[in-house]
């Protein structure tokens, strides 16, 4: 289902035919450095990841991470975009991921604007906020681009390891 479209992307909801896209994206490089390794390695756990995690999100929000499809290469899926609300954190936290090949070309920001806007006519949301790690700096980059500015240090996660927070009031 599409959510929305840019000049160069198609969003749209994640679906379980997309297993294979997401086992593929969540073992990349950067996703392992800069997200964490979700040790999803088949085909059956992308799916179950999929099901816990962005229908449920979807169905209990309204709103989740999405696809990213380049128009001009036949709607090829190259990252992911969106919205989820952590238990962890007090507000709804963009979040954005692409496929090697497709970083640093503007799509991470084209398709943040687009959520961005959507958080705040679709979704009613009023602040959102972004974490991630000191030493990611690319992200850093482009959540200052986007307009979110660093807030304070956090701890979200058990595993304690502090990360940067960022927000934006929309």
């Amino acid at each position: 289902m599409k959510i929305a479209e840019t000049n160069r992307l198609i969003i749209l909801k994640i679906t379980l035919d997309d297993a294979n896209f997401f086992l593929e994206l969540v073992n990349t490089p950067n996703w392992i450095k800069y997200i964490g390794d979700r040790q999803i390695k088949t085909l059956k756990q992308a799916q179950q990841a999929i099901k816990n995690g962005h229908l449920k999100s979807y169905q209990t929000y309204g709103f989740g991470f999405y696809k990213l499809q380049l128009k001009e290469e036949n709607n090829k899926n190259i990252g992911t975009c969106g919205l989820i609300k952590r238990e962890s954190l007090e507000h709804v936290d963009i979040g954005f991921a692409m496929l090697p090949e497709y970083e640093g070309k503007g799509f991470g920001f084209e398709a943040s604007q687009t959520i961005l806007n959507l958080a705040k006519e679709k979704f009613n949301l009023d602040k959102i906020v972004a974490i991630t790690l000191p030493t990611n700096t690319n992200s850093i980059k482009l959540l200052e681009k986007l307009g979110l500015s660093f807030e304070k240090r956090v701890k979200p996660f058990e595993d304690d390891e502090e990360l940067l927070l960022f927000a934006i009031d929309l």
